[in-house]
């Protein structure tokens, strides 16, 4: 089957379990996860600035969302708390780290998620709500 054949039938499926306003929010959300990839590398966290998304829709969409366009923790993280944010809903992003040595590594997460691997981490960074965007 051709991809264009399978992405028409992908976007169809969205369409008749979300409506258009799901849709709407699938390209809200893959343009937002560009839009801080792109600041992220530019200028840093305290860059980050992003529209609001459009209503409707839900968290488990834009989850989903961010999965498939591959989304690293922090780009997600910062995706759902503006989305959580435009619902007045104030979710703070935590970073961790593990213990400096060979396996070192780094984490994002929305403070309240349940996340296996931060009790592993230690937090480093706690950045609350923009106040513009919860206005």
């Amino acid at each position: 089957m051709a991809d264009h054949v399978r992405a028409l039938r992908a976007l169809a499926r969205i369409v008749r379990r979300h409506g258009p306003l799901g849709l709407a929010q699938i390209a809200w959300t893959l343009l937002a996860c560009r839009r801080v990839r792109r600041q992220l590398a530019r200028a840093g966290l305290e860059a980050v600035r992003l529209p609001a998304p459009p209503p409707g829709g839900t968290d488990a969409l834009v989850r989903l969302t961010l999965r498939r366009v591959g989304g690293n923790c922090l780009e997600s993280a910062l995706v759902r708390q503006r989305w959580f944010a435009s619902r007045r809903i104030d979710r703070t992003v935590v970073i961790g780290v593990s213990a400096p040595g060979t396996n070192f590594h780094a984490h994002a997460w929305l403070d309240g998620d349940p996340d296996p691997h931060r009790h592993e981490l230690a937090e480093i960074l706690r950045r609350p709500v923009p106040a513009a965007w919860l206005s």
